[in-house]
């Protein structure tokens, strides 16, 4: 990943809560490398017909009204505090293509890394939970993150951070989450990571002329827990290309410059903190969440 104007200010968010909370970027899964047997999803945008079951399945999970918008194309362009699970729509002439958006719960997710508190935090079967109790609403997280997933409740007296959680109450009752139960095609597959890349190896050799040769999300940023197929180019459908490398290490490198340089981390990322925050609030004026 190049080191440009939004990527510098991810990665400075990241160094915020590094500085706050550690000398040292961890992760909050206590070390674990090993995330064959996490939590996965295997969304397969060649079986999405948009028909947006699983963005009402999340909605009324979460108890959020599921109203006409929800099964228009129209739909919110970006993921919002009312929409934690969004399909959206790819067109080019006459091909075009769904794909369902929603956390990702990287391996090494970088909103935790730049979160000063803990609110955010990767569980060992691989979900990345938060903590409205402990949050303290910097949004460092929002950010930080390469995907741009978490969302802030501008419009409440109380706000929070809004994500996905992979139905994580569901999951300790042993069940599946509530958008894969419902997707009517098997668009949307879910289980342990290690079975999902197999799947999905699986079905790039039974039809290599229907798929991408690539399991996205398998690397990226270090890997993620939510992995993607497509008949189309992947940023087409809105997923960024990245290097490998979890976006947490390519903060220590910033980190350790500025320290080099005695310049004040705290004054430093606070700024970039509250001009990256008002630049997000002016892109969205009066936005509804």
């Amino acid at each position: 990943m190049s080191i440009n104007r939004r990527n510098f200010l991810k990665v400075s968010a990241i160094s915020m809560g590094t500085f706050m909370g550690s000398s040292k970027i961890v992760s909050a899964s206590s070390g674990k490398d090993d995330f064959s047997q996490t939590y996965s999803m295997l969304n397969d945008s060649t079986k999405c017909i948009g028909c947006r079951a699983c963005q009402s399945a999340c909605k009324n999970y979460r108890g959020f009204s599921v109203t006409g918008e929800d099964k228009k194309h129209d739909m919110p362009l970006e993921l919002n505090a009312k929409n934690l699970t969004l399909i959206k729509l790819y067109k080019e002439g006459d091909k075009f293509s769904f794909v369902k958006r929603q956390c990702m719960h990287c391996n090494d997710p970088a909103c935790v890394s730049a979160c000063p508190v803990s609110a955010l935090v990767k569980q060992d079967n691989g979900v990345v939970t938060y903590d409205k109790d402990k949050c303290i609403g910097c949004r460092y997280c929002m950010m930080a993150c390469p995907f741009d997933v978490p969302t802030f409740e501008y419009n409440k007296t109380f706000p929070v951070i809004m994500k996905c959680d992979f139905c994580k109450e569901l999951l300790a009752e042993g069940k599946m989450t509530e958008c894969a139960r419902v997707c009517p095609t098997g668009a949307i597959t879910f289980g342990k990571r290690e079975e999902m890349l197999k799947e999905a190896k699986r079905r790039i050799k039974s039809e290599p002329d229907k798929y991408i040769n690539h399991i996205y999300g398998e690397k990226e940023v270090g890997g993620t827990s939510v992995l993607y197929l497509s008949s189309v180019p992947f940023e087409k459908l809105g997923l960024q290309t990245f290097d490998y490398e979890p976006v947490p290490d390519m903060a220590e490198s910033i980190q350790h410059g500025i320290f080099k340089y005695f310049i004040p981390p705290v004054a430093l990322y606070g700024a970039l903190g509250i001009y990256s925050l008002i630049s997000k609030k002016k892109d969205h004026p009066g936005r509804e969440e």
